[in-house]
C-alpha cells in the first residue's frame, strides 16, 4: 500500500467516525426533547415519544433506497447527500420551535431520520472494508460505535442544560443549531478528502444478468434478522427501566433517567473495550459471549428477589451518584456492557463473505433498525398484562431476543453460500 493510499484510509476513517457521532447526536435529540413535546403541547407520553418513532419509521422507508443510491453513486457523493438531508431535517425542527407546531417538528423528526439511515448505510459497510473486513473491520466499528455512544451520553445533559425549567422547542434551538453546524463542517471537509470508493470500478460493469443479491446468502437473512432484533433490545432495556423505576418502584423521574442513562454510559464503556480488544478477538466469539452473558443478567433480574443495593449512576451533572435499587435494576443496567457491541459483531458476521453485494446489504440492514421501534411495542403489551404494569416480566422478550443473537452468534452467522461468486 502506497504513502498516499495510506493517508486517504486514515482521513476516510475519521471521517466515516465522526459520522458516526452525527448519528447518535442527532437521533439522540428524540430522548430529552420528548420532555419538550410533553410540556410544550400538553402531550400524552405516548405523543411524546412521536419523535423518536418518527425518526425509526424513516428507515423502513430509506434502508433500501439508501443502499441503492450508496451502489450507483458511491460512499462520499452518498454522505454529502446524506448530510444536506440532515440539515433539512434538523432545519424543520428549529421551524417547529418558531411556529410552536407539533406537526412540523414530526416532520424534522423523520426528514432527519432519512439523514441518519443514509449516513448509517455508508458508515459501517466502509469502516467494515476499511478494515479489510474480519477482526480489524469489526474493530473500527467498534471504534465508531465509542464516539457514536459518547455522543449519546452528551445529548440529553446538552439539551437539559439549555431547556432548564423552559422546555420548549426554542429553548433547545443551541443544540439544533449546533447540530446543523457540525452538518456543515463535516460536509466542506468531506468534500475537500479523497475518501476511497472500494469496489465501485467492480461494481460498474453491468450487474443485469447477476441473479443473485444479498438475500442470497442464508447468514445475511439471519443476520438482517438479527439487527432488527438487537436494536429493539438495545432500546427496550433503558426504556422500561425508566417505566419500572417511576411506575413499580416508585423512583422519582430524575433518578429513573439516571439509571436508564447509566445503561447508556455503559455502552460507551463497552464499545471502548470491544475497540481496543477487536482486531485480537473474533466477532463470533464477542457476540457469543456477550449474548451468554445478557442472557444470563436479564433471567437473574427476573428470577432475584428485590433485594436493594446502592448502584453508582450517571447524573445529569456529568457526575457520579448513588440510587437505591433492587439488584434486578442493577442487573439490567449492566446489560449495557453486553448490547454495546452486538451492533459491529451482527454487522460484521452477516456481510462477511457477500463481497459486491456488501453496499445492498447495508441498505437492508437499515431498513430494520426499525425494530427498534417495534420490540418496546411487545415489550409493552407483556408489560400491559399485569394489573399496574408487569414490567420485570416484559423482559422475556429482550431475554427471548438475546437468545436468537447466541444462536446467530453460534450457528446462524456462518456463510453455507461459499459457492456464489461476489466479485
Amino acid at each position: 500500500m502506497t504513502q498516499e493510499k495510506k493517508q486517504g484510509n486514515v482521513v476516510a476513517i475519521i471521517m466515516m467516525i465522526i459520522l458516526f457521532g452525527m448519528i447518535s447526536f442527532v437521533t439522540g435529540l428524540g430522548g430529552p426533547f420528548a420532555k419538550v413535546l410533553k410540556d410544550q403541547f400538553d402531550a400524552p407520553n405516548w405523543m411524546s415519544q412521536l419523535g423518536t418513532f418518527c425518526n425509526f419509521l424513516a428507515y423502513a422507508f430509506m434502508g433500501i433506497p439508501a443502499g441503492l443510491l450508496l451502489k450507483k453513486i458511491g460512499y462520499k457523493k452518498t454522505a454529502l447527500a446524506a448530510i444536506l438531508v440532515g440539515i433539512v431535517g434538523v432545519g424543520i425542527q428549529y421551524l417547529a420551535g418558531q411556529v410552536s407546531e407539533f406537526f412540523v417538528y414530526l416532520v424534522g423528526a423523520f426528514v432527519a431520520g432519512f439523514s441518519m439511515c443514509m449516513l448509517n448505510t455508508v458508515v459501517n459497510p466502509m469502516l467494515n472494508t476499511l478494515g479489510g473486513g474480519g477482526n480489524r473491520g469489526n474493530q473500527l466499528i467498534q471504534v465508531g460505535g465509542s464516539f457514536n455512544s459518547l455522543n449519546a451520553t452528551i445529548v440529553p445533559v446538552l439539551v437539559g442544560y439549555l431547556v432548564g425549567a423552559n422546555a420548549t422547542i426554542e429553548s433547545a434551538s443551541p443544540a439544533l443549531f449546533i447540530a446543523m453546524g457540525l452538518f456543515a463542517v463535516a460536509f466542506i471537509v468531506l468534500l475537500i478528502a479523497n475518501i476511497p470508493e472500494p469496489g465501485i470500478e467492480a461494481e460498474t460493469k453491468s450487474d443485469k444478468s447477476d441473479k443473485n443479491s444479498a438475500l442470497s446468502f442464508r447468514h445475511f437473512i439471519l443476520g438482517a434478522i438479527g439487527i432488527f432484533i438487537y436494536v429493539g433490545v438495545e432500546v427496550g432495556i433503558p426504556n422500561f427501566l425508566i417505566l419500572l423505576g417511576t411506575e413499580e418502584l416508585k423512583i422519582d423521574s430524575s433518578t429513573a433517567g439516571s439509571i436508564a442513562g447509566t445503561y447508556w454510559f455503559l455502552m460507551l464503556v463497552g464499545r471502548l473495550v470491544g475497540g481496543a480488544i477487536g482486531g485480537k478477538v473474533s466477532s463470533r466469539a464477542m457476540l457469543t459471549t456477550v449474548s451468554l452473558v445478557g442472557m444470563l443478567l436479564v433471567l437473574l433480574a427476573i428470577a432475584l428477589p428485590s433485594a436493594k443495593v446502592n448502584m453508582p449512576v450517571f447524573m445529569s451533572d456529568i457526575s457520579f451518584g448513588f440510587a437505591e435499587v433492587p439488584v434486578g435494576v442493577l442487573l439490567l443496567v449492566l446489560c449495557g456492557l453486553c448490547t454495546s457491541i452486538m451492533w459491529g459483531g451482527i454487522f460484521n458476521l452477516a456481510v462477511e463473505g457477500l463481497g459486491k453485494y456488501t453496499k445492498m446489504a447495508s441498505g437492508i440492514f437499515m431498513t430494520l433498525v426499525v425494530g427498534g421501534g417495534v420490540l418496546p411495542l411487545l415489550q409493552g403489551a407483556v408489560a400491559d398484562m399485569g394489573a399496574g404494569g408487569n414490567y420485570l416480566a416484559s423482559y422475556w422478550v429482550v431475554f427471548a431476543g438475546l437468545a436468537y443473537l447466541l444462536f446467530y452468534a453460534l450457528i446462524g452467522s456462518k456463510n453455507v453460500n461459499k459457492n456464489i461468486p461476489v466479485n
